[in-house]
């Protein structure tokens, strides 16, 4: 399968180095980014959620509205939608879109952030409520037969939908690094995301939501694709990248400065994707070709935060590396959100396209199985 990118939607010119307090919407600015990603061959942006943040739906459908080939990654916590209305305004937005609608479920990591929207269910309620939330879903897009459910979070009766999506149904992304995320992913999901980790992490991550689906009893060629998430930062020259590195991990601790990192704890994060990306940053600042640990430390890893930093060759390499250990779709989104996301589509996107066009070629012209990535030889030596 070819590998593919997803960008983050930001609604405002808001960033973490240049944060704008209770900015609101801005159109202008919503389209030009949409339209950047989409003029530069991102395949994926993900809308965000939040308890205080802006509707996914409404920026989904502005920029669904705007570009032409973008896919639009409604992220979705069980929570706040009820199924059978979450089926219908995902597939009419997958209508109005044209067939280019994902979602993404979040479980919820956070116990105080998921009381602010009135779910005082346990961490492990959480992810069954998901389960069963994603089997409705299946079901309500399968058929506009009438639907009975009996289940341990929802129950109804005769419930008909006549909104379908435009390929039979819409994929289903689920992200974590908890037992139970790799249960309910490796079983349900079309695609699972995780945090930018080290490779040999990575690859411990990704055996473990294999064999979830194997257990499942999914074939093979039906496994979830895996979704792999960084913060690039890329200069011309190593030394450029690396100064400049420096100057947004300064201007992130003094925007954090005198705030406590987690307010609600003095235990740190509760979510295992954090707990994992602080334990892994003790082991040094630099990990494999260029991951860049400060940036979770100074953050205390509050979502996706790892970095890579280097020249364009030196992260395209780094992102190789994550191709060949079975990654298909590549998140980059960087800390100075419009023009990052130019550059990654200059010079990073087209860089790696082409070393796996030029694989490929090889490939051929040496009789070899041609599958988008590196031969098998050197696969395996970076996992093990």
């Amino acid at each position: 399968m070819p590998t593919e990118f997803i960008s983050v939607t930001f609604p405002n010119a808001s960033t973490e180095l240049a944060p704008i307090p209770g900015a609101p919407v801005d159109p202008e600015f919503l389209v030009k980014y949409a339209r950047a990603l989409d003029d530069n061959d991102y395949n994926y942006t993900l809308i965000p959620y939040g308890s205080s943040s802006f509707d996914p739906f409404t920026l989904g459908a502005t920029v669904a509205a705007v570009t032409k080939k973008l896919k639009i990654i409604i992220a979705l916590r069980p929570n706040t939608m009820y199924p059978t209305v979450a089926a219908k305004q995902l597939a009419t937005l997958d209508q109005l879109s044209g067939g280019r609608v994902v979602v993404h479920f979040i479980a919820g990591g956070d116990d105080v952030e998921q009381a602010r929207e009135g779910d005082f269910l346990s961490k492990d309620e959480r992810y069954a409520r998901q389960e069963e939330y994603i089997k409705i879903l299946r079901k309500a897009w399968a058929s506009s037969d009438p639907i009975n459910w009996e289940g341990k979070y929802y129950t109804f009766k005769d419930f008909r939908n006549n909104v379908r999506p435009v390929n039979g149904t819409i994929p289903v992304s689920v992200g974590g690094s908890s037992p139970e995320a790799y249960r309910i992913g490796g079983a349900l999901a079309d695609i699972f995301g995780l945090w930018g980790e080290p490779l040999k992490e990575t690859k411990e991550q990704i055996d473990r939501i294999y064999a979830a689906a194997d257990a499942a009893g999914r074939a093979p060629n039906d496994r979830p694709k895996i979704w792999v998430t960084f913060r690039p930062i890329v200069a011309e020259t190593e030394e450029l990248a690396w100064a400049k590195a420096h100057r947004i991990l300064d201007l992130l601790k003094s925007n954090r400065a005198g705030a406590p990192i987690y307010p609600n704890s003095d235990k740190g994060p509760q979510n295992i994707g954090s707990q994992r990306l602080l334990e892994i940053a003790k082991k040094g600042e630099v990990q494999d070709r260029a991951l860049w640990y400060p940036t979770v430390t100074a953050t205390g890893a509050r979502g996706a935060s790892t970095a890579l930093v280097g020249s364009p060759q030196t992260l395209i390499d780094s992102i190789l590396d994550y191709v060949d250990l079975g990654c298909e779709l590549i998140s980059i989104r960087g800390y100075d959100n419009y023009h990052d996301a130019l550059d990654y589509g200059r010079y990073i996107i087209p860089g790696v396209r082409k070393a796996l066009k030029e694989r490929a070629n090889g490939a051929e012209t040496n009789g070899e199985e041609v599958n988008g990535e590196r031969p098998a030889k050197r696969a395996r030596a970076l996992r093990e």
